[in-house]
């Protein structure tokens, strides 16, 4: 015949089973959370370098074929933005990049020397 169980180990029982019951509604969410968080493919970063084949820095323009505003190294790691075309339909990115640590637009260069890759 089975004991009767006293008050204290009655409260026991129920915490206990009380906890895993909880411990076993809060798995789902995380088990789902987790799968959810290795199954999403990572996303390539697409980075551009300045590739002058002249050797000497790159201009930049206020617009497409504009007057020139700056000019860029070659290797100097740049962002397009946008990408725009001239009245002989050559095309021109409008690029921008980190400098002492700040991000900044520089302006319009063509697209041709620049070299893009996924990072």
């Amino acid at each position: 015949m089975r004991e009767s169980l006293s008050f204290s180990e009655k409260m026991e029982n129920h915490v206990r089973n009380r906890d895993m019951r909880s411990n076993s509604f809060m798995m789902v969410p995380l088990s789902l959370l987790a799968w959810m968080v290795i199954s999403q493919p990572v996303k390539a970063e697409r980075v551009c370098q300045v590739t002058d084949p002249t050797g000497t820095p790159l201009n930049v323009r206020d617009r497409p074929n504009g007057q020139v505003v700056n000019a860029l190294r070659n290797g100097r790691e740049v962002y397009i933005h946008e990408t725009a075309y001239d009245r002989q339909g050559r095309p021109w990115v409008l690029v921008g990049g980190y400098y002492k640590g700040v991000y900044r637009t520089w302006g319009w260069v063509f697209r041709e020397f620049v070299s893009c890759y996924n990072r």
